[in-house]
């Protein structure tokens, strides 16, 4: 009896199992650390044969935890880091080099280039992005032409280009026995060459990027049969691989932000907004991006979205860098040991910074720092900065859109906070929600695939499935609102 569906989340610090019942509960969660690799400054890479021995150490200790078999799983999601990008070989399914990550910024030269060239606007135009080191494209350019051999093999059809779900997706089904070569629109819509409109890869963008078609997936939709589990030992053969999806748009369909103008933030490593826009791309005229939310049954949601790279990240760095916390959960209670950040600022471009500036030179700075600056101020701003980050990202995607927001889902580790959703409430002006499941990452993808086989009928079921823990309603003095965010402007400029 097949009464389970499992979803594979598979983060840039580790991998994720869910076991989902019929009744939307996760009755398993298993995640599975893996090294990240910097063989130098802005250079930020993975082994993606690690990834795959923490997928398959997650899902079996996921199936322990549940109890079940295998051979109750009725389909499996995949959900993924979105950006991070690898050639393989076709036939060994060796990769050429290891994975270069979304945080890596190598190719922020290249990116001048195209843009010193004149190509922004037709990619923007087309694609719904801008030309930052973000992207899978130039980092494709760069493996083709730094990895030895590499172009050639690719131009005789010798290799394949996929982001982690079309990898996780072949190495499911067969890899180099047979496995499928795909992704779904919204990871394609990450890579600078696929048209949003056409919904399709784009030739004139390739030949920019000189990235050859042939090395491309087949693009299905967010939620439909690709293939079945073949010769994995971990689990058995047969089981339909059946939602395939980014992890921030998985988080925006397991949030059930089914209508326009319902948005969600999550908090992980870095902080990402999407607000669904509806059936048509909204083109953004303050720095955010437009994406592909997900196609489900041929018909297609899009997203505006905006990303800040560091969030969760920056706590982490309290600790590890800073050592002024032992572990992440020390923070709130170190913030909240005073009333307010004592008029100190932090801006955590620890990475450059994302939307609305799009600033790979960007760094983090602390500012209004007195001898009367204690480490509990810092924890403060460093909440104050995250909120903050999003806070102007929400208010640039209202003025895209022409609304004000009603209200924000929020999900991802750092949404356990409690501090700091108010905060993000009192930023904003609207409830902050926070809902049952944290997890809504691999949540979305395993709705989808238990919606490609059956296993749930529709988005009803989903929006039925949903609840709420907590709603942080907005309590902020307009006055000190007012002042932290003039501080905010003056130190982003100063970054």
């Amino acid at each position: 009896m097949s009464d389970h569906v499992l979803a594979i989340d598979q983060g840039t610090t580790g991998s994720t199992a869910l076991i989902i019942d019929r009744d939307v509960n996760v009755v398993a969660s298993v995640n599975v650390e893996f090294p990240n690799h910097y063989p130098q400054p802005g250079h930020v890479e993975h082994d993606v044969n690690e990834i795959w021995d923490s997928i398959r150490a997650a899902v079996t200790g996921a199936l322990q935890q549940a109890g079940i078999e295998g051979s109750r799983i009725a389909a499996i999601g995949v959900t993924n880091q979105r950006e991070t990008s690898l050639f393989w070989d076709r036939k060994t399914g060796e990769p050429i080099h290891r994975a270069l990550v979304w945080q890596d910024r190598r190719t922020a030269g290249f990116c001048r280039t195209l843009k010193d060239a004149g190509h922004e606007a037709l990619f923007k135009q087309r694609t719904g992005l801008v030309l930052d080191p973000y992207f899978s494209g130039t980092k494709a350019r760069w493996l083709l032409d730094n990895v030895p051999g590499a172009r050639a093999k690719a131009e005789a059809g010798d290799l394949q280009f996929g982001t982690i779900d079309t990898w996780t997706a072949w190495k499911l089904t067969g890899g180099a026995n047979g496995g499928v070569h795909v992704t779904d629109p919204s990871n394609a819509s990450r890579t600078l060459f696929f048209d949003l409109h056409r919904l399709d890869w784009d030739d004139e963008l390739l030949g920019i990027l000189g990235v050859p078609r042939a090395v491309l997936p087949r693009v299905g939709d967010s939620s439909e049969i690709y293939g079945k589990t073949k010769g994995l030992g971990f689990l058995p053969d047969g089981i339909p691989v059946a939602g395939v999806i980014g992890d921030q748009q998985g988080a925006l369909f397991g949030q059930a932000c089914f209508h326009p103008g319902m948005a969600k933030s999550t908090y992980g490593t870095g902080a990402f907004i999407l607000l669904n826009t509806g059936d048509a791309p909204t083109t953004s005229h303050t720095g955010m991006l437009t994406t592909v939310g997900w196609r489900l049954k041929g018909e297609v949601a899009y997203a505006l979205e905006g990303s800040a790279f560091i969030a969760g990240a920056a706590v982490q760095w309290l600790r590890d860098g800073l050592g002024i916390i032992q572990s992440s959960t020390e923070v709130e209670a170190l913030a909240a040991s005073v009333p307010d950040s004592g008029g100190v600022t932090f801006v955590p471009a620890l990475a450059g910074l994302g939307a609305p500036h799009w600033r790979p030179d960007a760094r983090g700075i602390l500012t209004g720092i007195t001898g009367g600056t204690t480490k509990a101020h810092i924890a403060r701003a460093t909440l104050d900065g995250i909120a903050l980050q999003i806070d102007e990202i929400l208010r640039a995607m209202a003025g895209d859109l022409g609304e004000p927001l009603r209200e924000l889902r929020v999900d991802g580790g750092a949404a356990r906070n409690d501090l700091l959703m108010q905060r993000q409430a009192d930023l904003l002006g609207v409830p902050c929600v926070r809902p049952a499941v944290l997890e809504t990452t691999g949540l979305g993808s395993g709705l989808l695939a238990g919606l490609a086989v059956g296993f749930w009928e529709s988005k009803d079921d989903v929006v039925r499935a949903w609840s709420e823990e907590r709603r942080f309603t907005p309590k902020g003095d307009p006055a000190e609102l007012a002042a932290t965010r003039k501080r905010w402007a003056a130190a982003v400029e100063r970054a």
